[in-house]
């Protein structure tokens, strides 16, 4: 049985419902989410620029180019800049060099956010649904969660290649609600981007941000979501109704 919780916005919230809502199942980005992924994506990115003999770039700058994908982000990183267009012929020649030295370096560095586990553990006793929703390849977005102990919280796990769309298209969202045989409106996204918020905001799905993650730089306080909350385990206090 799905446990149902009664949500209103906290201090911080922005959005026009603040009736409560039951809320059954739980849906979480993974990159800027669960997992602080950007040392190991920011290594992999100057490992790729050294081979091609181009310049290395801080990690604060590629952590900012974190948020459309590695396609997006490979071409950010050979332009050096946010809104770069490097030319589909290097494009397509740095993308295998790219996703080479990132399977190499997958878990070097990266570990769950504080807070992760705990709230995972806490949404599992509670009965809700669990879904990992991310725009990363499948080819590492299974490795990681395994690597990260994680896998076996989420009945559901939906990468950027496991549907025709993605983030933020509602389709991965509507896919879930799906599965999990409930309406959109009994379900929550956690991220913390601009993708997120507007996919769920078209999938008609509540959304909590996280405030620690990428968001291509920007201020998570500027998105559209229901509850901004610190930490999974603060989220998961706030779905239980503490």
């Amino acid at each position: 049985m799905s446990h149902a919780a009664g949500i209103s916005p906290i201090n911080g919230a922005v959005g026009t419902d603040a009736r409560p809502v039951a809320v059954k199942a739980v849906m979480i980005d993974l990159d800027g989410t669960l997992l602080d992924t950007a040392p190991d994506l920011a290594l992999a990115a100057n490992l790729m620029l050294k081979e091609l003999g181009r310049r290395e770039l801080p990690l604060e700058t590629i952590r900012s180019y974190i948020g459309k994908g590695i396609r997006r982000l490979v071409a950010r990183a050979l332009t050096a800049s946010p809104d770069g267009e490097p030319g589909e012929e290097l494009l397509a020649r740095a993308m295998p060099i790219y996703e080479r030295h990132y399977a190499a370096v997958l878990y070097a560095s990266t570990r769950p956010y504080p807070g992760v586990v705990e709230g995972l553990e806490v949404l599992r006793a509670a009965g809700f649904h669990l879904a990992c929703i991310t725009n990363k390849a499948e080819a590492f977005t299974l490795p990681l969660l395994r690597a990260a102990g994680l896998i076996d919280y989420f009945g559901i796990v939906l990468s950027g290649d496991s549907l025709p769309k993605r983030k933020p298209d509602p389709m991965p969202l509507l896919h879930a609600c799906r599965l999990f045989g409930i309406a959109p409106h009994e379900m929550v996204l956690i991220g913390d981007s601009l993708n997120d918020t507007q996919a769920a905001r078209a999938a008609g799905c509540h959304v909590f941000c996280v405030p620690y993650g990428y968001n291509e730089g920007r201020d998570v306080r500027e998105l559209d979501c229901d509850a901004f909350v610190p930490s999974i385990s603060a989220a998961a206090a706030l779905l239980r109704g503490q």
